[in-house]
């Protein structure tokens, strides 16, 4: 078995569902160069965690997240391209049951990127629906870091039931979980207040991951009922909006979306840079997306500070008593 390389994880990484992504995220070639940029000025800035999937890209447009990550990290020249870590979740497809599978799936991901996949992941758990194929993908996993292809291994979706009984079976191999990664937010706090999970990650040494820090983009301020993205995410916002807006029936304290923008208005930041900083404040590791430079720079602007603890408790209760929540991944497990 490979030593233990130690990968460096920052305060903050930069997530890539929307490169290659056209039915949610509107991705099209011609974008491309804004996103080179985009993950040069990441880099500089000491923003290195890339989180990215085999599943990401539409259609024809399949697995180009890792290709043009692979690209960018070729043609980077600057600070910090040492600490560059690529981290993909390998999707628990119907069809990969065996561990060959998933080591296949990894050396696919690697041709893609033109390296070794930094961190591995499991993008979910299939204990929800098919509990016997999730054991020899996570063999598989587990492989991948004994044959030395990896660095370190992660999981996603998982609740703290399954990540014990994995942790479990992978120590008895002397095999680290790295990370878990899980919806959180301001707006999806279930992972953290209802199971737990980060006081059980930082019992068992593992970094907890928010994906989706600014609720797909509820949390920018930038949208109302009046004003709305397109497609899909419109008619879920359609539906959380008002909720952040209003206090809930049992409480007479501010809104969320009051109190994000008192907070961001006092500290002169965005919203947005308010949102990923609580989750910073609470211990884990937001990825945030950015399809263009002025995204990166403001999600970039929510490092170099830190919210104090009245201002956080503050965030903690208006999002307590939102009437309205995202909607949990179909594939957290308990």
């Amino acid at each position: 078995m490979q030593t233990l390389q130690k990968l460096s994880l920052p305060n903050m990484g930069c997530g890539t569902w929307a490169w290659g992504n056209q039915l949610l995220w509107g991705y099209d070639e011609s974008m491309d160069d804004q996103l080179q940029a985009v993950f040069n000025l990441c880099v500089n800035n000491g923003v290195t965690l890339f989180d990215t999937g085999d599943s990401y890209g539409t259609g024809r447009l399949n697995g180009r997240s890792e290709l043009l990550l692979g690209r960018f990290n070729r043609e980077y020249i600057g600070s910090n391209k040492e600490n560059i870590c690529i981290a993909t979740k390998l999707a628990a497809y119907p069809w990969r049951w065996t561990r060959n599978s998933m080591v296949r799936a990894c050396k696919s991901s690697a041709q893609r990127l033109g390296k070794n996949v930094d961190l591995v992941q499991m993008h979910w758990s299939t204990a929800n629906y098919a509990p016997w194929q999730e054991r020899g993908l996570l063999d598989g996993l587990a492989d991948l870091y004994e044959q030395g292809l990896v660095k370190g291994v992660g999981l996603s979706n998982y609740g703290p039931k399954r990540l014990k009984q994995v942790q479990k079976k992978f120590a008895e191999r002397g095999i680290p979980i790295t990370t878990l990664q899980v919806q959180y937010s301001l707006l999806s706090t279930y992972p953290v207040t209802q199971l737990g999970l980060k006081d059980l990650c930082d019992e068992l040494g593992i970094k907890l991951i928010a994906y989706s820090p600014l609720a797909l983009g509820l949390l920018t301020g930038k949208y109302s009922e009046q004003a709305l993205p397109k497609g899909i995410r419109g008619l879920l916002f359609r539906q959380i909006l008002t909720g952040m807006r209003r206090h809930g029936a049992a409480s007479t304290g501010k809104s969320l979306f009051l109190c994000l923008q008192e907070v961001a208005q006092f500290r002169n930041k965005t919203m947005s840079q308010v949102a990923i900083n609580w989750c910073i404040s609470k211990g884990t590791i937001p990825i945030p997306g950015a399809k263009s430079v002025e995204q990166a720079r403001e999600n970039i602007g929510a490092l170099g500070w830190q919210l104090n603890v009245s201002e956080i408790a503050e965030l903690d209760r208006a999002a307590a008593n939102t009437d309205k929540k995202m909607v949990q991944n179909i594939f957290q497990t308990k």
